[in-house]
Formats: C-alpha cells, sequence, structure tokens
C-alpha cells in the first residue's frame, strides 16, 4: 500500500517536471552566418560541434529549431546571450 504511494508520488514529480520545461528557440534570418550559429550554439550552449550545425540547418531549413530544454531560469542568460550575438531567439 504505501509503495503504491511513492509511485504515485514519483509519477506526479516527473509530470511536474516535465511541465515545468520550456524551450530554447532559434529562428532563421538572412544576417547570421553558419559559423557564427554554430560557434554561437557551442560556446552558449555548451553545444558540440555536430550538434550545433545540425541545428543550424534545422533553423535553415525549417525556419527555426528548439536548441535546449530547461527551466526558465536556466534557459534565460542564454537566450539573452544568443541574442547580443544578434541571433534571433525565444523561450517557449
Amino acid at each position: 500500500m504505501n509503495n503504491t504511494k511513492i509511485q504515485e508520488q514519483d509519477k506526479f514529480d516527473v509530470l511536474e517536471e516535465l511541465i515545468d520545461e520550456n524551450g530554447l528557440i532559434l529562428y532563421n534570418d538572412d544576417v547570421n552566418t553558419f559559423d557564427h550559429v554554430i560557434n554561437s550554439l557551442v560556446k552558449i550552449c555548451k553545444h558540440e560541434p555536430i550538434q550545433a550545425e545540425q541545428c543550424a540547418w534545422i533553423v535553415h531549413l525549417n525556419g527555426k529549431c528548439k536548441v535546449k530544454n530547461g527551466n526558465f531560469e536556466e534557459l534565460e542568460p542564454m537566450c539573452v546571450a544568443l541574442l547580443d550575438r544578434g541571433i534571433s531567439a525565444t523561450i517557449e
């Protein structure tokens, strides 16, 4: 009986964590080079170079790409840093 309550609480905790998660979204533009976007994702979002390149291509081909998941407090400084570099980004 007690084990069931613990399992239900664990499920609730995981669900709550998922609901609170946001995404850092990059948008395509006609200004920034692939190298600039890739280097920025590596430096700011701690992407591996291949991951950053893949995200840059997705942005280029689809118009946008979620490049990072997390809570707002964690993503906000990354978003601001990307915006400071002239890269279009939002947190959704």
